[in-house]
This record gives structure tokens, C-alpha cells and sequence, in this order.
């Protein structure tokens, strides 16, 4: 699975990432670079420079993903979009359950 959010570019990013990958919720979350995002809210058009994080995670680690990003994340509403992998090298797939499988 593949989770996409945002955050606002002055937050810390790489330590979300970093809580995220250390609680096993992901096995990967890439941080891209700072970017203009325009966006309705509030019944207003807005501008925002934001950092867009790509998360790799397994569909048994969705919910509590999400359940995790609201709790961490500043946002009133978090971007929290699910993409279906539908494929990929198997060993890259093993990779990403075995990082996301609770330790012990």
C-alpha cells in the first residue's frame, strides 16, 4: 500500500517519518521537497508550501497508520490517500511486510 499526506513545509517531516518507520507502521516514507499546494478549505482558495510524504506501508497496517497520523499530525484535516499497490518485486513486497510486522 501506498499512503500519501502532506504537511506544511516548516514542519519536521523527516521526524514524523522517523516515528512512523520506527513503530512499524511503515517501512519507508519518502520526503519530498517543498511545493506549492492550492487547495479549497473553509470555502476559501488557498496557498500553502508543503512537503509531500509518500508512504510504503501493508493493507494489515492501514487503519492503525491512520490512526497513528491523526494523533502526530498538525493538520486539522490530514491528507490520508490509500493507494493500492497492484504489483511490484516480491522481494521489495516481502521487504515492506517485514518491516511493518510488530517486532517480537
Amino acid at each position: 500500500m501506498i499512503v500519501l499526506t502532506t504537511l506544511g513545509a516548516d514542519a519536521d517531516a523527516a521526524a514524523l517519518a522517523r516515528t512512523l518507520v520506527a513503530e512499524r507502521l511503515a517501512a519507508c516514507v519518502n520526503v519530498l521537497a517543498t511545493m506549492t499546494s492550492v487547495y479549497r478549505w473553509q470555502g476559501r482558495v488557498e496557498q500553502d508550501q508543503e512537503r509531500q510524504l509518500v508512504i510504503k506501508t501493508t493493507h494489515a497496517q492501514v487503519g492503525a497508520l491512520e490512526q497513528r497520523l491523526r494523533q502526530l499530525h498538525p493538520y486539522e484535516l490530514p491528507e490520508f490517500l490509500v493507494l493500492h499497490a497492484s504489483g511490484g518485486s516480491a522481494a521489495y513486497l516481502r521487504w515492506v511486510g517485514e518491516s511493518t510486522t510488530p517486532a517480537g
